[in-house]
């Protein structure tokens, strides 16, 4: 599985990028829905810093989450 999904927005510091993969994992377990299985930072070409997850399909998987900083 391969499917990226790209969290609007891009932020000036990895720190602001962070906060917000905070918000995304809090947003998950207030609303009690599928959480990501992955959570990554990453940096544009222009020295930017975004965040992406991957959405669980299989309800069997694991319920902890991986994340990359």
């Amino acid at each position: 599985m391969d499917n990226w999904v790209y969290f609007a927005g891009l932020y000036g510091s990895k720190f602001e990028a962070y906060c917000a993969v905070m918000w995304i994992e809090a947003d998950e377990r207030i609303r009690g829905t599928t959480q990501p299985t992955e959570v990554q930072v990453y940096q544009t070409r222009h020295g930017k810093f975004g965040v992406r997850f991957r959405k669980a399909e299989d309800h069997t998987l694991s319920q902890s989450v991986r994340t990359t900083y």
